[in-house]
């Protein structure tokens, strides 16, 4: 039996929250599971997880998802989610045609008088 730690998500509509439970691999995602070690909120930006446990199983064999990986790491480092710095998006580059030169413009021919 493949043991997998990974979330299961509950919550309203639009408002989910998960729980970081022990489950066979073959169970659905929202299905039968073994042990609820945690929680996690990523809208108030909280988790809690039992660590003891979830080292009892990750000795036992037991694979964690990539989420629930970053939160062990984090609750070990004792790091919370809210402190995580925010990496500032890098500024647009400027459009090509701003950066060349602007041509000079024509001069319009003057009007003859008839």
């Amino acid at each position: 039996m493949a043991v997998k730690i990974r979330l299961r998500r509950s919550g309203k509509v639009s408002e989910p929250t998960h729980r970081i439970v022990v489950a066979d691999g073959r169970s659905p995602r929202d299905g039968r599971f073994i042990e609820n070690i945690g929680m996690y909120d990523p809208r108030h930006k909280t988790e809690r997880i039992d660590l003891e446990r979830a080292d009892y199983w990750l000795g036992h064999g037991a694979q964690a998802s990539e989420t629930v990986a970053a939160i062990i790491k984090r609750a070990r480092a004792g790091v919370t989610l809210s402190a995580r710095p925010v990496v500032p998006k890098k500024a647009s580059e400027p459009v090509a045609e701003a950066a060349a030169p602007a041509a000079a413009p024509a001069e319009a021919p003057a009007k003859a008088d008839a």
